[in-house]
């Protein structure tokens, strides 16, 4: 086994890891935070099957951006669509055999890097030259966008500027689910685009990229608004009533 491969796999197997335990601290960390009130956005729906379809439409279609600001909903939804699709077709480098449906998925993904980098082009550009939005931006989040412009560009340098050996690069893929190593293709924009890939790994349990998953945690819109059909009783509180 080469350094480099050896290297990747070490590198890959530290971010796996920090992800997972990562975003599983911090999952818990939003499950046992107390919502001592009930503060769901109005108008909110009354029922728990409400509050579901509710979630969906803010997940699927970021509903509240949309009815807040339609062309940053533009740029910010095709993105996320962008990334899904992304995501997908890159699972075929965890399978053998490949599933139909992420065979299917194949010539959308292929296209769907210009629009990921194009979504990520509107929201940079929308902290740089929007005035209130450019106020309350750190650093961090310009280094993120720019994290996820590289990763996006490395990525489509693969596919039309420098081919890499795919085959390759999924034998040494399903060699790291196996603890069985294959050599790493040693292509330049295929090694910048893993080293991007495992830093954003890393850095995703402590950046703002949180709000994938934090999303499903926020009581604004977890929360059915019946405080008269029902009271609302945090669980620290219940256990001082008794």
């Amino acid at each position: 086994m080469s350094f480099l491969t050896g290297f990747y796999a070490l590198l890959f197997y530290t971010a796996t890891v920090l992800f997972v335990v990562g975003i599983g601290y911090k999952i818990r960390q939003y499950a046992t935070t107390p919502a001592p009130l009930k503060i769901p956005t109005t108008p909110a729906p009354i029922t728990t099957s409400g509050v579901v379809v509710r979630m969906a439409r803010e997940v699927v279609l970021f509903e509240s951006l949309f009815r807040s600001n339609r062309w940053i909903w533009v740029f910010g939804w095709m993105f996320h669509v962008a990334l899904a699709l992304v995501l997908v077709r890159h699972v075929r480098y965890f399978q053998d055999p490949v599933w139909e449906l992420i065979v299917l998925a194949q010539p959308f993904g292929k296209y769907a890097g210009f629009a990921m980098i194009a979504g990520l082009g509107g929201l940079w550009a929308r902290r740089i030259f929007v005035e209130r939005i450019r106020y309350i931006t750190n650093p961090s989040d310009h280094l993120i966008l720019a994290l996820l412009v590289a990763i996006g560009v490395s990525g489509l340098g693969m596919k039309y500027v420098a081919h890499t050996d795919i085959v390759a690069l999924k034998s040494f893929m399903l060699g790291l689910m196996t603890f069985s190593f294959k050599p790493l293709p040693t292509d330049g924009f295929l090694l910048i685009h893993l080293l991007l890939v495992a830093v954003l790994m890393i850095i995703f349990p402590i950046s703002k990229l949180l709000h994938a998953p934090g999303v499903f945690f926020s009581p604004t819109r977890n929360q059915a608004d019946n405080p008269r059909e029902k009271r609302h009783v945090a669980p620290w509180a219940a256990e001082l009533d008794k």
